[in-house]
Protein backbone atom coordinates (compact mmCIF):
# COMPACT_ATOMS: atom_id res chain seq x y z
CA UNK A 1 0.00 0.00 0.00
CA UNK A 2 2.81 2.24 0.67
CA UNK A 3 4.30 1.95 -2.67
CA UNK A 4 1.20 2.19 -4.43
CA UNK A 5 1.00 6.13 -2.54
CA UNK A 6 4.49 6.71 -3.23
CA UNK A 7 3.82 5.83 -7.35
CA UNK A 8 0.57 8.20 -6.86
CA UNK A 9 2.58 10.86 -5.34
CA UNK A 10 5.55 10.60 -7.92
CA UNK A 11 3.10 10.58 -10.23
CA UNK A 12 1.12 13.43 -9.46
CA UNK A 13 4.67 15.50 -8.87
CA UNK A 14 5.48 14.95 -12.47
CA UNK A 15 2.27 15.61 -13.87
CA UNK A 16 2.34 18.98 -11.74
CA UNK A 17 6.30 19.53 -13.20
CA UNK A 18 4.55 18.92 -16.64
CA UNK A 19 1.84 21.80 -16.51
CA UNK A 20 4.66 24.26 -14.96
CA UNK A 21 7.23 24.11 -17.92
CA UNK A 22 4.39 24.27 -20.58
CA UNK A 23 3.00 27.30 -19.06
CA UNK A 24 3.44 30.86 -20.58
CA UNK A 25 6.48 32.71 -19.82
CA UNK A 26 7.22 36.64 -19.22
CA UNK A 27 10.22 38.53 -19.06
CA UNK A 28 10.54 42.27 -19.16
CA UNK A 29 13.69 44.81 -20.22
CA UNK A 30 15.02 48.23 -20.59
CA UNK A 31 15.40 49.24 -24.29
CA UNK A 32 17.49 51.95 -24.73
CA UNK A 33 18.33 53.71 -27.76
CA UNK A 34 22.16 53.31 -28.79
CA UNK A 35 22.95 56.87 -27.43
CA UNK A 36 20.96 57.29 -24.13
CA UNK A 37 21.14 60.82 -24.22
CA UNK A 38 18.71 60.62 -27.49
CA UNK A 39 15.70 58.88 -24.74
CA UNK A 40 15.92 62.17 -22.79
CA UNK A 41 15.67 64.49 -25.59
CA UNK A 42 12.83 66.30 -26.28
CA UNK A 43 11.24 66.75 -29.81
CA UNK A 44 12.68 68.41 -32.78
CA UNK A 45 10.99 71.16 -34.57
CA UNK A 46 12.69 69.69 -37.77
CA UNK A 47 11.05 66.53 -37.63
CA UNK A 48 7.30 67.12 -38.59
CA UNK A 49 4.12 65.15 -36.57
CA UNK A 50 3.45 63.19 -39.64
CA UNK A 51 4.85 62.94 -42.90
CA UNK A 52 4.49 60.37 -45.88
CA UNK A 53 6.18 58.27 -48.07
CA UNK A 54 4.89 57.57 -51.67
CA UNK A 55 5.82 54.86 -53.84
CA UNK A 56 4.38 51.71 -55.73
CA UNK A 57 4.37 48.40 -54.67
CA UNK A 58 7.20 46.91 -57.23
CA UNK A 59 5.62 43.21 -56.96
CA UNK A 60 4.02 40.99 -54.40
CA UNK A 61 5.85 38.05 -52.39
CA UNK A 62 4.10 35.37 -50.93
CA UNK A 63 5.91 32.99 -48.52
CA UNK A 64 4.98 29.94 -47.52
CA UNK A 65 6.17 28.20 -44.68
CA UNK A 66 6.32 24.43 -43.72
CA UNK A 67 5.09 22.40 -40.46
CA UNK A 68 8.31 22.73 -37.55
CA UNK A 69 9.48 25.66 -39.85
CA UNK A 70 10.59 29.04 -37.91
CA UNK A 71 8.42 31.46 -38.70
CA UNK A 72 11.03 34.41 -38.40
CA UNK A 73 13.70 32.73 -39.64
CA UNK A 74 11.46 31.57 -42.84
CA UNK A 75 10.54 34.99 -43.47
CA UNK A 76 14.45 36.45 -43.30
CA UNK A 77 15.03 33.90 -45.56
CA UNK A 78 12.74 34.76 -48.61
CA UNK A 79 13.92 38.61 -47.58
CA UNK A 80 17.42 37.86 -48.45
CA UNK A 81 16.89 35.62 -51.45
CA UNK A 82 14.05 37.65 -53.24
CA UNK A 83 16.54 41.06 -52.17
CA UNK A 84 13.62 42.85 -50.58
CA UNK A 85 15.03 45.94 -48.79
CA UNK A 86 11.73 47.62 -48.31
CA UNK A 87 8.26 46.56 -47.83
CA UNK A 88 4.88 46.48 -45.94
CA UNK A 89 3.95 43.06 -44.81
CA UNK A 90 0.05 42.53 -45.90
CA UNK A 91 -1.15 39.42 -44.49
CA UNK A 92 -0.63 36.16 -42.59
CA UNK A 93 -2.82 33.10 -42.11
CA UNK A 94 -1.83 29.66 -40.78
CA UNK A 95 -0.85 28.02 -37.43
CA UNK A 96 1.55 28.03 -34.78
CA UNK A 97 2.80 25.09 -32.47
CA UNK A 98 4.27 27.71 -29.88
CA UNK A 99 4.86 31.67 -29.60
CA UNK A 100 6.96 34.20 -29.01
CA UNK A 101 6.10 37.55 -29.00
CA UNK A 102 6.80 41.09 -27.44
CA UNK A 103 4.73 44.51 -26.74
CA UNK A 104 6.04 47.56 -25.26
CA UNK A 105 4.93 47.90 -21.37
CA UNK A 106 5.88 51.73 -20.49
CA UNK A 107 4.86 54.89 -21.77
CA UNK A 108 8.02 56.89 -21.03
CA UNK A 109 11.90 56.55 -22.60
CA UNK A 110 14.06 54.91 -22.79
CA UNK A 111 10.95 51.99 -23.60
CA UNK A 112 10.74 48.73 -21.70
CA UNK A 113 9.43 45.45 -23.42
CA UNK A 114 7.75 42.59 -22.01
CA UNK A 115 8.77 39.10 -23.77
CA UNK A 116 5.98 36.39 -23.35
CA UNK A 117 6.79 33.33 -24.57
CA UNK A 118 4.59 29.84 -24.85
CA UNK A 119 6.72 27.17 -26.83
CA UNK A 120 3.91 24.33 -25.99
CA UNK A 121 0.40 26.74 -26.56
CA UNK A 122 -0.77 25.45 -30.14
CA UNK A 123 -2.06 29.06 -32.00
CA UNK A 124 -3.90 30.14 -35.14
CA UNK A 125 -1.79 33.13 -37.11
CA UNK A 126 -4.72 35.14 -37.62
CA UNK A 127 -2.94 38.29 -38.85
CA UNK A 128 0.24 39.83 -39.31
CA UNK A 129 1.54 43.16 -40.36
CA UNK A 130 4.66 45.85 -40.43
CA UNK A 131 7.65 46.46 -42.44
CA UNK A 132 10.86 45.66 -43.90
CA UNK A 133 12.92 48.62 -43.76
CA UNK A 134 16.46 47.79 -45.16
CA UNK A 135 16.28 44.02 -45.04
CA UNK A 136 15.04 44.07 -41.25
CA UNK A 137 11.64 42.66 -40.65
CA UNK A 138 9.60 44.94 -38.52
CA UNK A 139 6.59 42.47 -37.95
CA UNK A 140 3.39 42.06 -35.51
CA UNK A 141 0.83 39.04 -35.10
CA UNK A 142 -2.12 38.31 -34.09
CA UNK A 143 -2.40 35.34 -33.00
CA UNK A 144 -5.39 33.45 -30.87
CA UNK A 145 -6.14 30.07 -28.36
CA UNK A 146 -9.56 29.18 -27.92
CA UNK A 147 -9.27 31.21 -24.81
CA UNK A 148 -7.88 34.77 -25.89
CA UNK A 149 -6.33 36.43 -28.32
CA UNK A 150 -2.45 37.90 -28.16
CA UNK A 151 -0.70 40.41 -30.16
CA UNK A 152 2.48 41.60 -30.39
CA UNK A 153 6.24 42.03 -32.30
CA UNK A 154 7.56 38.97 -33.54
CA UNK A 155 10.07 37.15 -32.13
CA UNK A 156 12.24 33.62 -32.72
CA UNK A 157 10.09 31.16 -30.81
CA UNK A 158 6.92 30.70 -32.92
CA UNK A 159 7.31 27.47 -34.96
CA UNK A 160 4.86 26.88 -37.76
CA UNK A 161 2.14 23.99 -37.49
CA UNK A 162 0.03 23.52 -40.39
CA UNK A 163 1.57 26.01 -42.38
CA UNK A 164 2.02 29.94 -42.27
CA UNK A 165 1.70 32.39 -45.47
CA UNK A 166 2.60 35.87 -45.26
CA UNK A 167 2.26 38.03 -48.48
CA UNK A 168 4.46 41.40 -48.91
CA UNK A 169 4.07 44.31 -51.24
CA UNK A 170 7.95 44.67 -52.08
CA UNK A 171 8.64 49.16 -52.18
CA UNK A 172 12.06 48.35 -52.74
CA UNK A 173 12.31 52.17 -54.30
CA UNK A 174 10.86 54.32 -51.19
CA UNK A 175 13.28 55.43 -48.33
CA UNK A 176 11.76 54.11 -45.15
CA UNK A 177 15.07 54.93 -43.48
CA UNK A 178 13.34 56.80 -40.28
CA UNK A 179 10.30 54.62 -40.23
CA UNK A 180 10.51 52.99 -37.38
CA UNK A 181 13.51 55.15 -35.51
CA UNK A 182 12.50 55.95 -32.17
CA UNK A 183 14.47 58.65 -31.84
CA UNK A 184 13.72 60.35 -34.87
CA UNK A 185 11.35 63.00 -32.90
Amino acid sequence: MATRRTIEILAAILATAGVLCAQETRRTIKNPSANPKDDSKANSGVVPDAYAIEGHFDRIVVIRLKYKANLLDGMNKIVKEQHIKNGVILSAAGSLRGYEIHTVSNRDMPSEDTFVKNPTQPVDLVSMNGYIINGRIHAHMTIATPDRVIAGHVEQGNEVFTFAIVTIGVMNNANFDKLDDKTYR
